[in-house]
């Protein structure tokens, strides 16, 4: 069995994803790193033909959100056919207004946000409702109407387990709640700061989704070309890395990924893209060995 598709347990979902999981922002919004060719999202057929092959190649968790522009509504018309071969997470809090998004964390707007869900999903329910904060999480939390309207939508039948995308002490402050039975981190090789949280989340039995776990492509060949002017990444933990694999990107990549891979308190690392050989790719690249010495050197880089 491939690293990137063997199976991790979730415990407070009764179910198990594959450690590789698909992020499906870029099948529906402009996103990535480089120029507008590289970032522009594909056309419906192509982001069809990415969706049938990401549940081809096994991977059973497909995550997405309202924010994601119309990936949603390409999630349903492509693969809600084959609804029974997949974990569904999907977000609330932040909502599209293509070409930009806005935030509502009302009753009202939750509410209204999980219908809108369910309809361009094509499912009857969706399998992970999670937080998509915004500018003021904490007042979020606080409020409580966003969790209220998420778990009334679990008690009609609408979602079946709550999670939260967030970081650092509200990450610690969600998973201490007991309301999330999934938590999805940011988390990498060279953002390690969610480490306790990642390890707090396992005691307690709640999953891990990992975003940004390649640091938005800055952990990938796809780099190298941008090391002089790109500020959205820690460009010295980047060269380094890179100078410790022989500015090898694919070498860089496999590194990242072992690095998340070695943790066992992770469940799923999202990987986004809108191309299938990228994905292919990195379950290859996974599968490629990495000296202990080598993961501890680049382990104290990334810190």
């Amino acid at each position: 069995m491939l690293k990137g598709l063997e199976k991790r347990s979730i415990p407070r979902m009764d179910t198990e994803v594959t450690f590789i999981g698909f992020g499906a922002l870029e099948i529906g919004r402009n996103w990535g790193l480089g120029g507008a060719d590289e970032t522009r999202r594909p056309s419906d057929e192509e982001a069809g033909e990415v969706l049938r092959s990401v549940l081809d190649l096994g991977i059973n968790l497909v995550d997405t959100a309202s924010a994601y522009h119309s990936s949603e509504q390409r999630i349903g018309a492509y693969i809600s056919g084959r609804r029974d071969e997949y974990v569904l997470a999907s977000k609330c809090g932040e909502h599209n207004d293509e070409p930009g998004t806005f935030y509502d964390f009302s009753y009202a707007g939750i509410s209204g946000s999980i219908d809108r869900s369910l309809s361009l999903l094509k499912t009857d329910v969706i399998d992970l409702m999670q937080i998509h904060f915004g500018p003021d999480p904490e007042g979020t939390l606080d409020r409580g109407e966003t969790v209220a309207a998420m778990k009334d939508a679990q008690s009609a039948g609408k979602v079946r387990f709550l999670g939260a995308s967030i970081d650092g002490a509200l990450a610690t402050r969600c998973i201490n709640s007991g309301d999330f039975d999934v938590m999805q981190l940011g988390y990498s090789l060279i953002a390690q700061r969610n480490a306790e949280n990642i390890r707090l989340a396992k005691e307690k039995g709640i999953g891990v989704l990992i975003r940004s776990g390649l640091a938005a492509g800055a952990l990938t060949s796809r780099v190298i070309p941008h090391l002089a002017g790109d500020t959205r990444f820690d460009k010295q933990k980047v060269i380094k890395l890179l100078e410790l694999v022989g500015n090898d990107g694919d070498a860089l990549t496999s590194l990242a990924l072992n690095f998340l891979y070695a943790n066992d308190g992770i469940s799923s690392v999202l990987v986004g893209t809108k191309n299938v050989h990228h994905l292919k790719q990195n379950i290859d690249l996974l599968e490629r060995p990495v000296a202990p010495a080598t993961m501890e050197q680049a382990t104290a880089i990334g810190h």
